[in-house]
């Protein structure tokens, strides 16, 4: 017969290992929080990366209170402001209509960044989904997939946004949708070759061997494990997105007018920039600073996730 003290033993055992588990989890959690963290403070030492960060803070900042503080409406006409200079009136002067350029600037950050991230977002996806089926399935459908990005990779990006903003018009949407298809082949194969390094580890072989899915096997284990370094891409993505933008609304096929758009000041400003310089000055310095902080904070990321510079 078993003792008393034995019986108390073997349940406070019983005790202790049943509150094992949620510790264990927890201390899962809290690793990727620490991993979170030291990739942030690695971010953040990185003066360019931080740089970057901050101009991009300002910008995003400026264009959420554009409504408060823009001077003017930005559709406003004033007959006696028409190709007017910077002054204490207009500080970034006014263009060939007589609208307040700084107004126009910051309400034209709202849709050049929306712009700029919904089309970096949207080739992300597409290209960890695709991306990661294609390396782990591999064989024949990895050979027509790659089929199909070489041939839309022959098709140089932004006569492919042109053809697709000539076939369905110019538009918020439709210029969204044309600058996403063109970087959609480099996203899929960027995925695709980190999927294929991820498909022979052995926590993927376990996961087989549990009888996992394919579906499961991607999108709960390899996507998540990939899903970083992807996003240094993106990040450089968003900058070519509002460039790209800017280029097809300058060509007249992005964001039509009177909608403020940086891309679509400038193609307003165009026969005038010998006589009235600022009217694209200030609308170029917006674009430039703006992709400049996003390949800034790309840098830095791509830095902190480097393997070779962790603890």
């Amino acid at each position: 017969m078993k003792t008393e003290h034995e019986e108390t033993k073997k349940h406070h055992g019983r005790h202790s290992e049943g509150h094992r588990r949620p510790e264990g989890h927890g201390h899962g959690r809290r690793k990727r929080q620490s991993q979170l963290v030291q990739i942030w403070k690695r971010m953040i030492k990185n003066r360019v990366s931080l740089i970057g960060f901050i101009l991009l803070a300002i910008i995003i900042l400026l264009a959420i209170l554009a409504p408060a503080l823009a001077p003017y409406d930005p559709n406003f006409m004033d007959p006696q402001a028409l190709n007017a200079g910077p002054s204490a009136e207009h500080l970034f002067g006014a263009d060939n209509m007589g609208r307040d350029i700084l107004s126009r600037i910051l309400w034209g950050a709202r849709s050049s960044l929306l712009l700029g991230f919904i089309c970096a977002i949207f080739g992300l996806l597409v290209g960890l989904i695709f991306g990661s089926l294609v390396g782990y399935a591999g064989k024949t459908v990895d050979m027509v997939v790659m089929r199909l990005c070489d041939v839309m990779s022959s098709i140089p990006g932004m006569l492919l946004a042109i053809l697709i903003s000539t076939a369905l018009g110019p538009g918020f949407f439709n210029t969204i949708l044309a600058m996403s298809v063109g970087g959609i082949p480099n996203s899929i194969r960027g995925s695709r070759a980190m999927a294929l390094k991820e498909r022979e580890m052995e926590y993927l072989e376990a996961a087989k061997a549990m009888n996992c899915s394919k579906l499961k096997i991607v999108f709960k284990h390899m996507v998540p494990n990939i899903v970083s370094p992807s996003i240094v891409g993106t990040t450089m993505m968003i900058g070519n997105s509002i460039t790209g933008a800017a280029s097809l609304s300058f060509v007249g096929l992005g964001i039509q007018p009177p909608d403020p758009e940086w891309g679509a000041m400038l193609s307003n400003a165009r026969n005038f920039m010998l006589q009235y310089p600022h009217e694209v000055l200030f609308p170029g310095i917006a674009i430039l600073i703006t992709v400049l902080a996003t390949n800034m904070i790309g840098d830095g990321l791509r830095d902190a996730l480097d393997p070779k510079l962790k603890n």
